[in-house]
């Protein structure tokens, strides 16, 4: 083996064995023999991965190619090296393969934000490539690499809802391999900016971010980046305990996508509590309404909000859906419906009345006196 090839590779792998064990592990047995058996596994598919020389090796590694999601580096040269990408068909790990055109493998890696997403085990979420792109994001003449794929897990509390995981993977100066900075891909993904390439070109290039929608204390700095107040949404409503609160809906713009949150705020500009109504969407295309009504016959005012939104479809296509949240007020602050929506999915023909009505049907009640 080639050591100035792989050095990188090979240091990278003490971490990705360590994030195996890190936060949200599968806990082992009092004998330490669940962590064992998963390190056996990783170091199995470890060398099975190194053990790979040639394209046409993955398939017989236990890899399967994603043909459509193969691409030249750099698209106007013809012996530009590609990018092949392959899953494995036993832990659903995505592995990236960078070719040249006879073939030979010149670096590989599986260190990748996808194959994170549940820690402590091997076999992660089933998965697809949502998005490439090829650009030069830290400025360096060299193309990068940004990576959006698309993960269903396949039991727990979210079992069969789709979500997407974004990356990227600077290329070095020398050489052909490549590097990712963990710090800017968990940003990328704790922030929501994993939706588009464009929205990780728009971090990371150019320095936007979302970071401040979820850190902000308070409205005026909200406002001071840029954050957009849906001011004729806005009410100022009493809610029990929480006392008399702002609800305050608007969006930030990061590339051609507009960030929907709502925040509740005090009367002294403080901001109490954050509502992300926009879920795993692309866009907020239409607000449709905010209301606060009893919802679940507890007494309490709690939020619902209904709008459209756009995202991308798997043909690239723009569609449009409208869709509802319900925020429950308790004593704390509120919580989201996690069962009126497996029941019912609104059209575009529901009102904020219709879907009021349905909501209380579900819990058994209903009035004409709010």
């Amino acid at each position: 083996m080639n050591m100035s090839r792989y050095g990188s590779t090979l240091v990278l792998t003490a971490a990705a064995i360590w994030c195996l064990f890190s936060a949200d592990v599968v806990q082992a047995s009092p004998a330490g023999t669940g962590e064992t058996s998963v390190l056996a596994e990783y170091e199995a598919y470890y060398d099975r991965l190194m053990s790979i020389e040639n394209r046409d090796g993955i398939a017989d590694g236990g890899f399967l190619v994603v043909e459509d999601q193969i691409f030249a580096l750099e698209p106007d040269d013809e012996d530009s090296l590609l990018m092949v990408p392959a899953f494995d068909g036993r832990y659903n790990r995505l592995a990236l393969f960078i070719v040249d055109r006879d073939g030979q493998i010149l670096y590989r890696t599986e260190q990748l934000e996808t194959n994170y997403c549940v820690r402590g085990r091997m076999r992660q979420p089933v998965q697809s490539i949502a998005a490439v792109s090829f650009q030069d994001l830290n400025r360096d003449g060299r193309t990068d690499i940004v990576l959006i794929t698309s993960c269903v897990n396949e039991s727990g509390a979210y079992a069969g809802e789709t979500y997407k995981v974004g990356d990227v993977l600077f290329q070095n100066q020398t050489g052909n391999s490549f590097y990712r900075d963990y710090r800017i891909s968990e940003k990328i993904n704790r922030f929501g900016m994993n939706k588009s390439a464009e929205s990780i070109t728009a971090f990371v290039r150019d320095g936007d971010s979302t970071e401040f929608l979820y850190t902000a204390s308070t409205l005026q700095e909200l406002q001071r980046n840029r954050f957009h107040v849906i001011s004729e949404q806005c009410y100022l409503r009493t809610f029990g305990k929480l006392g008399k609160l702002q609800v305050t809906p608007g969006t930030y713009r990061i590339a051609d996508y507009d960030i929907f949150m709502i925040y509740l705020v005090s009367e002294q500009g403080d901001i109490v509590s954050v509502l992300q109504p926009m879920g795993e969407y692309d866009n907020l295309y239409a607000l449709k309404g905010v209301t606060c009504r009893d919802i679940d016959g507890d007494g309490l005012k709690d939020i619902v909000v209904l709008a459209r939104y756009s995202y991308e479809g798997e043909g690239g296509e723009l569609l449009i859906e409208s869709d509802y949240r319900i925020y429950y007020q308790r004593t704390g602050g509120f919580v989201p419906d996690t069962e009126i929506r497996d029941t019912y999915r609104c059209s575009d023909e529901d009102t904020m009345e219709i879907l009021v009505e349905r909501a209380r049907v579900y819990w058994g009640w209903q009035t004409t006196n709010d």
